[in-house]
């Protein structure tokens, strides 16, 4: 029984599945069974997934598990296997905290919805679909955990359309949208299996290594990394993220956040470092970057321009897989590192923000910005919460977004000095001014939501229970663990991802048998972690310039005239003739989405732009993910053959 817990990534996922079985039949009527069913479910996955990190990360071990006992006979694979590494590890932990801690706050927060008993079975079908697709060692395994995620997720995003009528836009667009990339995917599918005959992606791995790029290996590349790409809402399939996630209740946009767009960035990083061996070309990794620093760029000068809490939020959780992609796409073990420690940080400070903009919602029943304002007198646990999110999302130290993001400036800069090509400095510089405008916004965010005035409507507006608070304060606390602790953080949970996805040898033979990767031209190649130093005069010179135009761009922003004021007409309760009308107790006039109106103003050709292509029509978007994937698969036949 020494090796009892290689069952455990099985047993999980299934154990999700059922549970969802069983929340549909015994919980539909009863509020504590399904509860009490979708809680134990998680927890006994979650408990399950964080033992493997002896095995998988402290003493190196590869699990790996035989549906039915099929192991390979004559050289190949033919049963479906699960396999788990350190990169497998590594995001199955990010999903198991992610849909414990939503799950949790779920309890109070969804009960003023009804049908909740389909909620938890689509909350445990997501859950299980993500760390399914995340511990499968079987490519059309991946495949059906994608299917079951994007349909799960669509129908959670419609789950509060009779409150919230545009919620079934936003989960048409998906569904449309989702199901081109999951249809581009299934393509890629089925040409890896034309070619290898098998579908094992250990064996995928060492066939492709011996053979070379082939021209349907080629376009299986093209067309699996655009069908991850949307399911990742990189740009140009960004489009749906916005919708979802802010139509979608806060406990499944933290789903969304922490797990199925982590999830599509997994597949990248197995697609591109593992399956096909592809990061020495550097014709991907100035694809890769480019489209990372287009999603970050382009993800936060959209959030300057939302009105809406949760969907201010959403683009930038799209901005901040701009930062993972960029990094990882940098094609060194310096960008990868710091790639994989962003997206870990990424599912802690963006999972706390969308917890906080649902407590926000939960007690006032707006995510409106300029229907807010003074809630941190009335909801502190809530603003302490979500400026410790904020300061993480920012850079600011001493939490982890700061340390994660310093990485990946080293990388970039880096990449551009080795390289020599400006192209990467440019992406150095980018990633600097998404910083800034980042910062930018959540002083914006602040400013509307938890300071100023408060609206008469919300006077009596009060704190949210302890069982909504109590995920928000373990998220913080992480958010500051991960930061004060950045080198064991990244030296226990990040090194072993890094050593998985540089080194598959291990992985292969694990499957397939000793020997196997080296007889098909796979070397080991282990990386020797190195502690990486954040604490240095330049690094706090950079940061002190980050802050001050961050401060500058908020300060100067609005110092525009607007034009005349169109004031409310006195009455009687009035006893001055000032700008805000006298003694009486008024929300402020300049409301949150107002604050970076001088700066719109300077870049309105851009946002004129923008607005054009964010047309609202699924039919533009949906050319879109068409256009992006011919253009993705041209380019590899042009670059990488």
């Amino acid at each position: 029984m020494s090796n009892f817990y290689v069952h455990f990534p099985v047993i999980s996922v299934m154990g999700l599945f059922l549970a969802a079985f069983l929340v549909e039949i015994f919980g539909s009527k009863n509020k504590y069974v399904r509860y009490i069913i979708s809680l134990i479910a998680c927890l006994a996955a979650a408990a399950m997934t964080f033992y493997l990190i002896v095995p998988v990360f402290l003493n190196g071990e590869v699990i790996s598990y035989w549906m039915g006992a099929w192991a390979p006979e004559g050289g190949y694979a033919f049963g479906i296997g699960y396999e788990i590494d350190g990169l497998g590890l590594f995001f199955g932990l990010l999903t198991a905290l992610t849909f414990l801690m939503s799950v949790i706050f779920s309890w109070r927060y969804m009960s003023r919805d009804g049908h909740l008993g389909h909620y938890y079975t689509l909350f445990l079908m997501l859950a299980g679909s993500v760390l399914g697709l995340v511990f499968t060692g079987d490519v059309f395994n991946l495949f059906i955990m994608i299917e079951i995620m994007t349909f799960a997720s669509v129908a959670l995003t419609a789950f509060r359309h009779k409150k919230h009528p545009e919620a079934l836009e936003g989960a048409f667009k998906y569904l449309v949208l989702g199901s081109i990339g999951s249809s581009m995917t299934l393509l890629g599918v089925a040409l890896l299996y034309l070619t290898t005959h098998t579908l094992n992606m250990a064996q995928i791995t060492a066939l492709i290594s011996s053979q070379g790029m082939q021209p349907t290996t080629l376009l299986a590349f093209g067309t699996m990394l655009a069908g991850l790409a949307v399911k990742s809402f990189v740009v140009p399939f960004h489009t749906p993220a916005a919708d979802a996630y802010a139509t979608a209740p806060a406990s499944v946009s933290t789903l969304f956040s922490g797990m199925v767009n982590k999830a599509g960035i997994y597949g990248i990083i197995r697609l591109t470092w593992i399956l096909f061996r592809a990061m020495d070309k550097e014709a991907l990794m100035l694809l890769l970057s480019i489209l990372g620093a287009l999603t970050m760029f382009i993800g936060v000068t959209m959030a300057l321009a939302q009105h809406d809490f949760k969907r201010l939020l959403a683009f930038h959780s799209i901005s901040q897989i701009g930062y993972v992609l960029m990094a990882v796409g940098l094609g060194t073990n310096l960008g990868l590192y710091g790639g994989l420690f962003h997206a870990m940080n990424h599912t802690l400070f963006k999972g706390l923000l969308f917890l906080t903009a649902g407590a926000v919602y939960y007690a006032t029943g707006t995510t409106n910005l300029d229907k807010l304002g003074g809630l941190a007198k009335r909801m502190p646990y809530t603003t302490v919460c979500f400026l410790a999110g904020a300061f993480a999302i920012s850079g600011i130290p001493p939490f982890n977004g700061f340390a994660s993001k310093w990485i990946i400036y080293q990388a970039a800069y880096e990449k551009a000095l080795l390289s020599g090509n400006i192209v990467y400095l440019i992406i150095t510089v980018v990633a600097l001014l998404v910083s800034v405008m980042t910062l930018a916004s959540f002083i914006k965010v602040t400013s509307a939501v938890f300071f100023g005035q408060t609206p008469a409507s919300l006077e009596r507006t009060g704190e949210v229970p302890f069982s909504m608070q109590l995920p928000m304060f373990i998220m913080s606390a992480l958010c500051l663990a991960a930061g004060l602790f950045y080198n064991k953080t990244v030296g226990i949970f990040v090194n072993p991802a890094v050593n998985a996805a540089t080194d598959p040898a291990k992985y292969v033979d694990t499957m397939m048998g000793d020997g196997y990767a080296f007889s098909h031209g796979i070397a080991p190649q282990p990386v020797t972690f190195t502690s990486v130093s954040i604490w240095d005069p330049v690094f706090w010179l950079i940061l002190f310039v980050i802050v001050t135009c961050a401060v500058t761009l908020v300060a100067m922003s609005g110092a525009r005239e607007r034009g005349p004021i169109s004031l409310p007409e006195k009455t009687a309760d009035d006893k001055h003739a000032t700008f805000f009308g006298g003694e009486k107790s008024l929300h402020s006039h300049v409301g949150g989405s107002d604050l970076f109106w001088g700066f719109k103003k300077d870049l309105k050709g851009y946002f004129r732009v923008m607005d054009d292509l964010h047309s609202g029509r699924t039919n533009d978007y949906a050319l879109w993910v068409v256009l992006g994937t011919a253009l993705i698969t041209l380019f590899t036949f042009i670059f990488m053959s």
